[in-house]
This record gives structure tokens, C-alpha cells and sequence, in this order.
């Protein structure tokens, strides 16, 4: 009976111990992509939390939504890049899939700051026809 136990218990720590040394890995070799994708998530929901502030009040549900697009966004990379490591004719994956959403939170920030107060309207406009140019 202790031997039965004794080796269950070892092969779920030795399963539990892979799993975590291959994400923990996998975080710090694909680390500045995970950074990006944090900073430019809690960048718009700070800007966001502040301009919907202005508006009409503080709602935690609305600034609880920014740690639930943030978890989010980092499984789809993290599901991307375990793809794209275990396939590699796949190495553009994560660049398709997470560019387009990081240019747009980009802009979403923008355009939170404008509405925050602290962006001129202004450069707003210009900086979005700036990137409209580029766009086609």
C-alpha cells in the first residue's frame, strides 16, 4: 500500500514538474513577447480605466475586463508558441495572430489617452491619419 501511494504520488510531482519547467521555459525564451503583450494591454486599460473614470465613475467590472483581456491574450500566445515550437514550419503563427491585436490595442490606447486628457485631440487625428496612410 505505501509502495502504491509513494509512486503515485511521484509520478503526478514528475508530470506536475515537466508541465511547469516547459511553460516556465517556454515564458523565458519567448519572454520580450510576453512583455509586449502585457505592457500594451495594461497601457489600454489604463488609459481606459482613466478616460471611463471621467465619463461615469469608476466600475470595477470595467477595470476587472482589462486582467481578463490580459489572461486571455496570454493563453492565445502561449497556445501559439508551443504550436509554433512544436512545429516549425509554423514560426509566423504568433506574428499574425498577435500583430494585428497589439496594433489595435495600440491604437485603443491612443485614443483612451485623447479621451483621458491626455493626448490633444489634435495629434489624435493625425496620428490615425499618419497610420490610415500606412495602412493600404
Amino acid at each position: 500500500m505505501k509502495t502504491t501511494l509513494m509512486a503515485i504520488v511521484l509520478s503526478v510531482t514528475t508530470a506536475t514538474s515537466f508541465i511547469c519547467t516547459y511553460f516556465f521555459n517556454l515564458t523565458l525564451h519567448y519572454g520580450d513577447q510576453y512583455l509586449a503583450l502585457c505592457a500594451v494591454v495594461l497601457l489600454d486599460g489604463f488609459f481606459g480605466v482613466i478616460a471611463g473614470t471621467k465619463r461615469e465613475g469608476f466600475q470595477t467590472r470595467k477595470a476587472i475586463k482589462v486582467l481578463r483581456t490580459l489572461v486571455t491574450w496570454i493563453m492565445f500566445l502561449t497556445v501559439t508558441l508551443v504550436v509554433e515550437k512544436g512545429f516549425p514550419a509554423t514560426g509566423w503563427l504568433s506574428e499574425t495572430i498577435l500583430f494585428p491585436f497589439i496594433v489595435f490595442q495600440l491604437m485603443s490606447a491612443l485614443k483612451n489617452a485623447a479621451n483621458a486628457g491626455f493626448i490633444k485631440a489634435d495629434l489624435l487625428k493625425q496620428i490615425l491619419e499618419k497610420f490610415d496612410k500606412h495602412k493600404d
